[in-house]
């Protein structure tokens, strides 16, 4: 265990001479030597900056972002839990390239596979993980693609889990800077409880095999977690194919920056070409947000129905990302009520919208949906209705 520590703590120590601490003011767009990046806001999905962002090219274990998201909706679905034991197979043993050194018949819990994909970008945990979800890692990889359409990544195809690529052509397993930045939003966004595990610096298992139990250490590949604020991940990806990747992210001030570098031509300086990109979008933008608590807990009229209002709130909250040259105190908004409402009202029904405008510009607007659903009155209601009045107006009167 010392051993394994020390030469961890010899890694982080070699590379403290070169520490990513940028926080430079950015006006003019980074200049970037990696092949493609995008730079994108989280909350929003706005991209801020790019270059070739759908250029197809071999991703690497970014990949595992991908495995990553199924992982944590297996997860949500209560499929799986964090405690479950699983048993690795021959197959995610024989993994190469990076590993935590699984063997054949070893049990893990899912929450330290999960720990060893992310950190150290572990290919046999990650296949274990595909395993024991769908049963084989071709099942598992048919729902990568199935998701990764339905994300919108329209220039991605996988063919494995973990993005080795040695006995794999640049026409079979290949993705682009945007469609690495939807996945990483996905993740982030639905589950940021994928934090929990992205930003660990260095942590340890335990194997524990037929020759007994021995503690193995990780490190985090991702060299961000100790030098960026803000940083909050989120994966690495380097072969000799596919160069030096990143999918890097980062949250300050409501701003959730997702900076991604393909085939960068050196380890050390996607790190530090997706530290700028950090800097450019944080120096550059604003956050307008807008939650209309005002109209949560709102009743408007209901005609004829057992009640006469109905409870509404917004859909959602609105977010506008404000660029360089742009003021938040010229975005406005507009309230429109549709026609008045008569029973019988279903929840969920759009009853409004609040538009909001910069300048004279329609910037986006968000939906006013009803809580609760309104039945149409009958003879009944409206005969004790009546009684109800009737005995309210004599008690005035007496």
């Amino acid at each position: 265990m010392a051993i394994i520590l020390s030469v961890t703590l010899f890694w982080g120590l070699l590379f403290q001479g070169d520490m990513i601490c940028a926080e430079e003011t950015a006006s003019a767009q980074p200049n970037i030597e990696a092949k493609s990046y995008v730079l994108m806001e989280g909350s929003t999905g706005k991209i801020l900056c790019e270059r070739d962002k759908d250029k197809e090219l071999m991703p690497a274990s970014i990949t595992k972002i991908m495995s990553l998201l199924l992982i944590f909706e297996t997860l949500d679905e209560k499929k799986i839990t964090l405690k479950d034991q699983v048993t690795v197979s021959e197959h995610a043993a024989s993994m190469g390239g990076s590993q935590v050194f699984l063997e054949e018949g070893e049990t893990q819990t899912v929450k330290d596979l999960i720990k060893c994909i992310t950190v150290s970008s572990a290919n046999d945990a990650c296949v274990a993980m595909a395993e024991y979800i769908s049963g084989s890692e071709e099942a598992f990889v048919e729902k990568m693609n199935k998701k990764a359409k339905k994300l919108g990544m329209e220039h991605t195809h996988f063919v494995n889990c973990c993005g080795l690529d040695d006995d794999v052509a640049e026409t079979e397993h290949y993705s682009t800077a945007y469609d690495i930045a939807l996945m990483s939003r996905a993740l982030l966004m639905n589950h940021p409880e994928i934090t929990e595990y992205t930003k660990i610096w260095m942590d340890t298992i335990t194997h524990v095999t037929k020759r007994g139990e021995k503690e193995f250490g990780l490190s985090n590949t991702n060299k961000l977690v100790r030098t960026y604020n803000g940083i909050t991940g989120l994966k690495t990806g380097s072969t000799s194919k596919a160069k030096y990747c990143l999918s890097a992210t980062a949250q300050r001030n409501g701003l959730h920056m997702i900076a991604v570098v393909m085939a960068s031509p050196e380890p050390n300086l996607r790190f530090k070409e997706a530290a700028k990109l950090l800097d450019y979008g944080f120096a550059n933008c604003k956050l307008y947000c807008d939650e209309n608590k005002s109209l949560k807990g709102k009743r408007i009229e209901v005609k004829k129905g057992k009640k006469d209002s109905v409870c509404v709130e917004p859909k959602e909250k609105f977010a506008y990302i404000c660029t360089a040259g742009e003021n938040v105190d010229n975005i406005s908004k507009k309230m429109i009520w549709n026609k008045p409402l008569t029973a019988p009202v279903k929840r969920g029904s759009e009853v409004g919208k609040v538009i909001y405008y910069y300048g004279e510009k329609k910037i986006g607007e968000v939906s006013i949906k009803t809580l609760e659903k309104i039945e149409k009155a009958g003879y009944s209601d409206y005969l004790k209705e009546g009684i109800k009045n009737f005995f309210l107006w004599k008690g005035a009167n007496e």
